[in-house]
């Protein structure tokens, strides 16, 4: 096998003959080593999106107080809106050859990426545990034991799945769709046919400041996917286009979360308070045989969480070989995965029981964080340098990118900053809140400035560090 550096480190070429076990890390994939057909994104990100916390996600739309017909026109919009930055990223996959977040010291710089990736690597930790505080729910139910150990077990086979990497994965999921889709239809039929949906279907008051707000969790879901969009795309051939890589990441999140948001919306409604104290039971319970329902959900969680300990391992690999070389070998490889997944699992153990009201919070206080860096990683890949790096330089602090770049640095914050008047959650407001009817823009205002900035900051910086580049290290 060939070597490539990572990191001052070296990294084994290919897919691992034995059993598919990935042997590569955040290293780049070179063009003889790329594979897949681009239409697996779509199950992909479908298959991570037909599960129980995205319905658990659109059920906020009428625990916070959208009538049904608006909560599910809210959910829909933010949705749309979402899922475009996030496929946006799935492009940069192909092109590149390498993770997503790892591209961000093309912008941060060498160091400077490792801000932003302490945020991800926060956010993969949320996601875990509270996607395994559900899976371990109905793997008890299903089995009749504890929700300790049945957590235990769901970690456990997310960390499996994890440790043999990108294709297992890309075959789990491929799988996890079809199985998921099938189960899901079943029960949305006995979802609408045994409850009175026509009694909670009215339009009531309509507060816009409500339907902003739920507009702003639906697309903050699509957008916290963009800093791992990229692991999934980054071994198909460079030839795939940017439109395939869009549509085929776009159409399966957004099909895949609208229907779960929209079944979530529906339970909650019908529902009430039976659905926000045991979600999973109320979902098994809709149908027959209950053990099947429960295997269903159980697996949909796994979908998700192997790609939340995927990506941590991924965002911690990238710190730490930032901090000091190493060389990513297998058993370094699963040590980094599991110590991932024992501190999810420790997190979703600790988990409050009042869970809808803290997981409402968590995902909007990521997206006061994870906005300004998916416009800034946007705006670089597609407008400052259109899709042209100087990929080695990427693994090295003394190349063209640098340790820090300070205006990159400073478009993040201040697109960070620009959010907090227009903040409306649980645990703070902003001033400007109050005027607009308690809407929560504020992931509109840090998109649009730190854009804006980062383009005028650093698209004349870009155009000098292309001409200076060697032709060759260009891709």
């Amino acid at each position: 096998m060939t070597k490539q550096q990572v990191g001052g480190g070296t990294q084994s070429a290919g897919q691992g003959a034995a059993l598919g076990v990935e042997q590569r890390s955040i290293d780049f994939v070179p063009p003889e080593e790329r594979h897949g057909s681009v239409w697996r994104l779509f199950t992909v990100w479908f298959g991570a999106n037909m599960q129980v916390t995205t319905a658990v996600t659109g059920a906020l739309g009428v625990v916070l107080g959208l009538p049904l017909p608006w909560a599910l026109v809210a959910l829909v919009v933010g949705n749309l809106l979402g899922a475009i930055f996030m496929a946006l990223h799935s492009a940069q996959g192909p092109k590149l050859g390498i993770p997503q977040m790892i591209q961000s010291r093309a912008q941060f710089g060498f160091y400077g990426a490792i801000l932003p990736l302490l945020l991800v690597v926060l956010m993969y930790v949320g996601f875990f545990a509270t996607s395994a505080v559900l899976g371990g729910a109905a793997l008890a139910d299903w089995w009749g034991i504890g929700r300790t150990p049945a957590t235990i077990v769901v970690s456990a086979v997310c960390t499996v799945l994890a440790a043999y990497g990108y294709r297992l994965i890309h075959q789990y999921e491929q799988w996890v769709s079809l199985i998921a889709a099938v189960g899901f239809l079943y029960l949305t039929y006995h979802l609408l046919t045994g409850h009175h949906v026509g009694r909670v279907w009215h339009s009531g008051h309509v507060g816009a400041g409500t339907f902003l707000l739920v507009v702003a969790i639906a697309a903050t879901w699509q957008i916290t996917y963009a800093p791992y969009v990229a692991d999934y795309s980054r071994y198909l051939p460079e030839d795939t286009s940017v439109r395939a890589a869009f549509w085929w990441t776009y159409g399966g999140s957004v099909l895949g979360t609208v229907w779960m948001m929209a079944f979530g919306s529906v339970c909650a409604a019908v529902a009430a308070k039976s659905f926000e104290g045991g979600s999973v039971s109320f979902v098994v319970g809709l149908a027959e045989p209950h053990w099947a329902f429960s295997l269903i959900i159980v697996l949909g969680i796994v979908a998700v969480n192997v790609l939340n300990l995927y990506g941590m391992f991924m965002s911690a690999t990238t710190t730490l070989t930032a901090l000091r070389p190493m060389r990513m070998n297998a058993g370094v490889r699963l040590v980094f995965v599991l110590l991932a997944a024992v501190v999810g699992t420790v997190v979703a153990l600790a988990a409050s029981a009042d869970f809808l009201h803290n997981f409402e919070n968590f995902i909007l206080f990521l997206a006061y964080f994870l906005i300004p860096w998916t416009a800034i990683n946007l705006i670089d890949f597609y407008f400052v340098r259109k899709e042209r790096y100087d990929i080695d330089a990427i693994f090295r602090p003394d190349g063209v990118y640098g340790g820090f770049n300070w205006r990159t640095i400073g478009a993040y914050v201040i697109g960070v900053l620009v959010e907090v008047p227009f903040v409306s959650s649980t645990f703070f407001t902003g001033p400007f809140v109050k005027h607009l009817g308690g809407a929560d823009i504020s992931w509109i205002i840090g998109l649009i400035v730190a854009s804006a900035l980062y383009y005028v900051w650093m698209a004349p910086v870009a155009r000098r560090v292309a001409d200076a580049s060697p032709r060759g290290a260009e891709t």
